[in-house]
């Protein structure tokens, strides 16, 4: 094939993807001089991707399948806007060598590999029959083209368990579960080619021994289209939940010099086996011993940020210029090692529940300033609107320090200065991740999360003087807020009063608990507030989120957000959410039982996995919803007897739907 077909200069690049991903590619691409177009779904009219580009097109409806993933569409976009080049960016059609092919076909240069290379190394199953040819090592299992339930039983019973189930086509974690038993074995291939199905369109599953408290290491390569094939060191990702990474950094504080380049060295010879162009990543697991080939990802990673801020280079603009046909600029022995990176993934999630995703409105988004090492990719802004769609990722904030425990301090400091409301994130869990002793220490494997979730979910601690002092402030600071909004007037100014001292009391409560009572005087003179026996010398310094309290003399920084009677604070102690009993305001509560059966998002019914009729134990498995591309199996509450059932398997339901009656046992 000519190689012009494949590689030569463009001006117009087209990013096939959304969110973070595609905000960051357009960054780089604008930088280069390259006019920039965006795609969006109709859930993503105002999203700001679609901002930042130059151009945008529609692609359709907000489900992937009819967006995101349409070939012929993207495609049609491309027509469209005159664009001479696509940038896949991850997931959706990443690596999909259709796509790849399709577009090489429209005469479009793709900025990845080809599609023959992604055929033979995004395939788990073929990369791992190629490896072995190659003499990678590689983890014992099954990577045949058979894939009825007989064929991978018997592979799983000649492997032993427990194993690994997972999508040949897929990552991220998505279809992929750990099986412990044969009776595990039927339900997990179920599920798992369901997922895999619906996140990347192929279902085919492969079957690996599962290592027990395993490691995750992962070399970050590129290869150009003059032979020229890279190792820019690797990257620790061990620390995940349910095969989704959360934190990665780089380099590995498991590996020593001598294993970085051997196991930097087994990833050259991976990608070189089929003369790889483009960016990839090279993955292995370690049982604390040896290092084992588990899949190559051909297209760029979340967490290549931590490489670029260790090696100074961008990886982005590296993929621009190999897709132009390049040379890279510099060869192994001159990339250098400089400092240590790591990366914390910002999703809409709840980790008290599950990590259920959090969808709605962004009615707050403050992050912290990107100096002092400090880097954010964010994909979403404040007014933003998360949906129920796509991915729950928001943002990757990412810290860069000369040694692996000031990257760690930096990277928490900016978790602690974030406040995102509107949604539930997962911010003070990622931060009480970075806070954990034995993360410090790297005494970790890619279990740890599940074993110490109860830790790193603890609750937060009661508000005490500081948070309630903080709450009256927080209060005053809106209303004197809205009285610069209307006319002047003394009577609307805090304080101000004609003669003597004045009282005014607050109470405030933590969920349903009890009140917390505090009173303010003020007037002439200074102001105090009094808790129980204490009086505290009380002043207020408004700021740009927040305010700087005073008590007693001491002043601390607080960062607040007021929505009617919900407050929300930052202060030294943690977040904090109070509610405002306001005695004028009036209170009213809505109560909904935990025992109602219903949608938790908006999502599509997938399996009804037990009959009307049915008894069920409490926990018992009734159906399963795909909400954000991932499963949610939902369980009876108690155990009964399915009474009904209301919905069927393809239903798009709303959040709060009920779907399913249990009548509860008389016991």
């Amino acid at each position: 094939m000519d190689r012009s077909m494949l590689y030569r200069r463009f001006r117009t690049l087209l990013i096939a993807n959304r969110g973070e991903i595609a905000c960051r590619v357009i960054r780089t691409a604008r930088a280069m001089g390259l006019r920039t177009v965006a795609v969006y779904s109709e859930a993503d009219r105002d999203a700001m991707h679609v901002a930042l580009a130059d151009e945008a097109v529609l692609l359709g409806p907000a489900r992937a399948r009819d967006s995101y993933l349409s070939v012929e569409r993207l495609i049609e976009a491309a027509r469209k806007t005159g664009a001479e080049a696509v940038h896949p960016g991850y997931g959706f059609l990443s690596e999909n060598a259709e796509f790849a092919r399709a577009c090489l076909e429209a005469g479009l240069v793709f900025v990845g590999p080809t599609a023959a290379m992604m055929t033979a190394m995004g395939s788990k199953s073929g990369s791992k029959e190629l490896m072995e040819k190659a003499g990678v090592p590689l983890v014992p299992g099954y990577h045949g083209e058979a894939q009825d339930d007989a064929t991978l039983s018997k592979a799983a019973d000649k492997i032993g368990f427990p194993i690994l189930v997972k999508a040949s086509a897929g990552g991220g974690g998505r279809g992929m579960r750990i099986v412990r038993s044969a009776d595990e074995l039927g339900p997990a291939i179920v599920s798992a080619k369901r997922e895999a199905k619906a996140a990347f369109g192929d279902d085919r599953m492969l079957i690996e021994k599962y290592v027990d408290n395993p490691r995750h290491i992962e070399v970050q390569i590129i290869g150009d289209s003059h032979g020229n094939l890279l190792s820019l060191f690797e990257r620790e990702c061990t620390l995940q939940r349910r095969h989704q990474k959360v934190i990665e950094e780089a380099p590995s504080p498991t590996l020593n010099p001598a294993q970085r380049e051997t196991v930097c060295a087994a990833a050259r010879k991976a990608a070189g086996a089929v003369n790889y162009v483009g960016a990839g990543t090279i993955e292995f697991v370690s049982d604390g011993k040896d290092v084992f080939f588990i899949e190559m990802n051909t297209r760029l990673q979340v967490e290549h940020p931590v490489t670029e801020l260790i090696t100074g280079i961008d990886l982005v603009e590296w993929q621009l210029r190999v897709a132009f046909g390049e040379a890279l600029p510099l060869k192994q022995d001159e990339l250098r090692l400089n400092g240590h990176a790591v990366e914390a993934r910002v999703y809409a999630e709840n980790p008290t529940k599950n990590f259920m995703p959090s969808v709605g409105r962004i009615s707050t988004w403050r992050l912290p300033a990107e100096t002092g090492g400090l880097r954010i990719d964010a994909g979403y802004r404040e007014g933003d609107t998360v949906s129920p769609y796509y991915d729950a990722m928001l943002a990757k904030m990412i810290a860069w320090a000369p040694t692996r425990d000031v990257a760690i301090e930096r990277l928490n400091r900016g978790l602690q200065e974030s406040d995102v409301r509107g949604i539930v994130t997962n911010i003070p869990f990622l931060s009480a991740l970075m806070t954990h002793p034995k993360v410090r220490t790297n005494a970790i494997d890619t279990g740890f999360i599940e074993r110490e979730l109860a830790v790193l979910t603890q609750a937060p601690p009661a508000p005490g003087e500081l948070e309630l002092c903080a709450a009256v402030a927080a209060v005053i600071n809106d209303e004197r807020q809205a009285a610069q909004d209307e006319a002047s007037s003394p009577w609307q100014t805090f304080g101000w009063m004609p003669v003597g001292r004045r009282q005014r009391s607050f109470a405030f409560r933590v969920g349903h608990g009890p009140e917390q009572k505090i009173t303010l005087n003020y007037g002439s003179g200074p102001s105090t507030l009094v808790i129980g026996d204490r009086e505290l010398a009380f002043a207020v310094v408004p700021k740009d989120g927040g305010f700087d309290l005073t008590l007693d003399g001491v002043k601390s920084q607080v960062a607040a957000v007021i929505d009617g009677h919900e407050l929300y604070l930052r202060t030294r102690n943690g977040r904090f959410d109070l509610h405002w009993v306001d005695p004028f305001g009036g209170e009213s509560e809505e109560h909904v039982g935990e025992d109602k059966i219903a949608a938790p998002l908006p999502g599509t019914v997938v399996a009804v996995l037990a009959e009307e009729g049915a008894k069920l134990d409490k926990g018992a498995p009734i159906l399963t919803l795909e909400v954000m591309k991932m499963e949610q199996t939902l369980r009876a509450p108690y155990a009964g007897v399915l009474k009904s059932i209301k919905c069927k398997v393809g239903d798009i339901v709303q959040e709060g739907v009920e779907l399913a009656v249990v009548e509860p046992s008389g016991e």
